[in-house]
This record gives structure tokens, sequence and C-alpha cells, in this order.
């Protein structure tokens, strides 16, 4: 399906990004994947890559600036000669971000997880418009849907995922698209480490009774990404079972 295709993941060292990057690598194309400070994961996830037979590059960003996102799609274009697909997954929650919180971690929540989509984007675009063919798809969250006190910028970067991809999906609609996938609680980073009271009161408002895994996220990627989803274009995708 996506055989000679280059992708990049970005924050693939672990959890979701390393997920999508190994089913792309499963499906025969060529991953690059960033990290911030994870090397080990990130090499781990290489490792992976490799065995399955498709090449890989590992490259160190902060996202948050605007020439690590560039050099990250620069060097991507310098080792393979094109770029089919985009993942932009870099992005969490920073402790202290709620309605009453210090306007710096606002605006560091908000450059993590809204301006570096932005900008890894931008740079991909004009590669793009060049080649007349690319897919993005943005991850985002299911608190895109909602304001959340306890998470305030992190809840409007979301939200600003999701209105900027539909914004690439008119820039992109004569050659190529670009979609969101909003994922609710999933069974990886924190909520691996999350107390077991506070796990608990979450499932309750999970219809579903679980977490969403890392996997179901990277197969709703790989299908935005596909041939199969050629009729589907700026559309944002819940997968967080039903929460309430």
């Amino acid at each position: 399906m996506f055989k000679n295709k280059v992708v990049i993941v970005t924050g693939a060292s672990s959890g979701i990004g390393a997920e999508t990057a190994l089913a792309f690598a499963r499906k025969g194309a060529n991953v690059v994947i960033t990290y911030k400070e994870n090397k080990t994961g990130a090499d781990e996830i290489s490792e992976k890559i490799l065995a399955l037979g498709s090449k890989t590059l590992v490259l160190q960003a902060d996202l948050m600036l605007e020439s690590d996102a560039k050099n990250v799609v620069e060097k991507t274009k310098q080792e393979f000669g094109k770029l089919d697909i985009l993942v932009n997954n870099a992005g969490r929650y920073i402790d202290g971000d709620e309605w009453n919180g210090n306007a710096d971690i606002w605006t560091k929540s908000l450059q993590q997880n809204l301006v570096s989509v932005m900008s890894m984007s931008k740079y991909v675009i004009e590669i793009f418009q060049q080649q007349k063919s690319g897919v993005i798809v943005n991850i985002s969250s299911r608190y895109c849907a909602d304001g959340q006190y306890d998470a305030l910028a992190y809840a409007a970067a979301k939200a600003g995922v999701v209105n900027i991809t539909q914004a690439y999906a008119k820039l992109l609609a004569p050659f190529g698209r670009a979609n969101t996938v909003s994922p609710g609680a999933v069974n990886t980073g924190y909520w691996l480490r999350a107390p077991k009271e506070e796990l608990e009161k979450n499932l309750a408002n999970i219809p579903s009774g679980k977490l969403v895994e890392p996997e179901e996220v990277a197969e709703k990627v790989l299908f935005l990404a596909s041939d199969e989803s050629s009729d589907i274009n700026g559309q944002n995708i819940f997968l967080d079972g039903s929460m309430i």
C-alpha cells in the first residue's frame, strides 16, 4: 500500500508515534522519525523499521523551533529525494496548564502542540506543491471539542490543530489532502502511569469501557494517508470510545 513512500512521523520514539512509524514500515514505507529527548526509544524503533526491510532516518528535533522543523524537512528531501506523507504527532500536555496557570506554560503548550504543527506543515507543503502530491495527517485530541479548564492551552492548541488542518486541506485540495485524528484516552504515556483511582474515574466516562490502543490510532492514520480515503479531506475523526 505504501511501498517506497516516504513518511515523516514526528514524536515517534514512543506511543502513538512509534506505532504509526512501525505500521507504515510494515506496509513498505520508508520512515523518518523525529524525537526530542528519547534517543533510546527512537533508535529502538529505527532498528525495528530496518528489520522490516524499510529505510529510516532518525532526527533529533525540538519542533518548537522553526529552524529544527525546516532542518527535518530538508534532510528528508536530501536523503530520499521526495516526501509523500507527514504525520504531525509530536506534542504533549504540560503540567500547570490550567485556567489560573502561568502564561509562560500556556505559551510553551501552544508552541509545542500547535506552532510546531504549523512549522512542519509549512515546509512540507512547499515540497508537496512542487510535487503536486502529498498528504498530511495531524494528531489532535478529543479535547479539541470542548474546553478544559485543567488543560487550558493544550485543549485550545488541539482545537487549533483541527482548524489549521481544514485550511491545509483547502490549500492542498487540487492534488493532496489533510485530515485529523482526535484520540481520547490512549493506553500510553500518562495513562500507563495514572493512579488506579484516576484511571477508573475516566473509564467511567467512556461507554466502550476501555482505553484506545496506540495501534488503533495508527490504523486510522494509515487509512487517512492511503488512496482508500482519497475522497476524505479536511475532516476530523474522533477515536475516543464515545467518551462523555
